[in-house]
């Protein structure tokens, strides 16, 4: 199984006429920190020294996982239709952050096990009622992970569409930790135990039960280095199709806000396969969830943000926006020395 997706790496043409247009502005030099360096990505990513942020947009895939028959999250896997409802009456936390931060909300079922009630900012692209138990078989076949990984680039090619030139991309799924904790493991080799966290609040004994679980799985599908079997194997239909949505945003060039742990396994799958994706993205926070900060740093990436956030859903990626915007206010509305009669250090 391939991909086909076309991302160019960003070019650097404007870097050096960026950098000297921050560095320009009434203040000290480099005193704004990571905001400087924020502004200089957004530049360099649209190719411009004024760059804008049109109809920016958190979609949320919501996926259930055989999986969690195993006893591996502290929630039943209902949990996860009933805080897709939750979404869309406008009660969960990433439906309050993106309101309130101007940012478009949609959800995606992309195998939610059970029957959804249609809604205007819901989006039915179910592959199936949740993947099959990874302990005893894949959790996809090839066709449906496929499936997934287009299905995630064709809902970004709608966005684009509507005029969106940044996204994030949140989850929700019963059991995905697990998930996400197998991918990372057998695409960065890290240890097992190093990528395998409390998810939705495990006590110790219910998190070594889930490291058993997941040794076990490991046996059984041993020697997975393959991305996209990897994917096929371990995954949830909401990461293949979060790891297709990452790839199709890269190729028609947005800025890219990636959220926590499990979105970051979505990513590190598109990754894999184009190294380029990483170009576009901004991080917005290290999660609490063990294994997200040794992620970051197999991306060689600094986040934004260090709330001890845990919670999924891209609320890490709607809080961080506000930082967005600013950096790009900064670009385009602060004075330079020159514009402002002030003397330069």
């Amino acid at each position: 199984m391939q991909t086909h997706f076309l991302i160019k790496p960003v070019g650097h043409v404007l870097t050096a006429a960026l950098q000297d247009k921050i560095d320009q502005k009434t203040k000290p030099l480099g005193s704004l920190g990571q905001l400087e360096a924020l502004a200089l990505r957004v530049g360099t990513i649209q190719n411009t020294l004024s760059p804008t942020l049109t109809n920016p947009a958190i979609v949320i895939f919501a996926g259930d996982h055989g999986i969690a028959a195993n006893g591996v999250s502290a929630y039943p896997q209902s949990v996860t239709a009933q805080m897709v409802a939750n979404f869309l009456a406008g009660g969960a936390a990433i439906s309050v952050f993106a309101k309130h931060n101007g940012l478009d909300l949609w959800i995606v079922d992309a195998g939610v096990n059970a029957e959804l009630s249609p809604h205007p900012k819901l989006i039915d692209a179910k592959i199936g009622k949740g993947t099959r138990n990874f302990l005893d078989e894949p959790a996809m076949t090839e066709s449906e992970c496929a499936q997934a990984i287009q299905a995630g680039a064709d809902i970004v090619q709608e966005r684009h569409h509507a005029g969106c030139n940044c996204i994030g991309f949140g989850e929700m799924g019963i059991g995905n930790t697990s998930s996400a904790s197998l991918l990372m493991h057998c695409l960065t080799s890290l240890p097992l135990a190093q990528c395998v966290g409390r998810g939705t609040g495990l006590s110790d004994a219910q998190l070594s039960h889930k490291l058993s679980i997941l040794n076990q799985a490991l046996a059984r599908h041993s020697g997975q280095r393959d991305p996209l079997a990897v994917l096929s194997v371990f995954g949830g239909f909401e990461i293949a199709m979060m790891a297709g949505a990452y790839l199709k945003a890269a190729e028609l060039g947005k800025l890219i806000v990636v959220d926590g742990f499990i979105a970051g396994s979505a990513l590190l799958v598109a990754a894999k396969c184009h190294p380029e994706v990483l170009d576009y993205c901004v991080f917005s926070h290290v999660s609490d969830e063990q294994g997200h900060r040794a992620l970051l740093d197999h991306f060689g990436a600094k986040a934004l943000l260090d709330l001890e956030l845990r919670l999924g859903e891209g609320s890490g990626a709607a809080l961080a926006y506000p930082l967005i915007v600013s950096g790009v206010a900064m670009l385009n509305e602060m004075a330079s020395f020159a514009e402002a009669g002030v003397d330069a250090g």
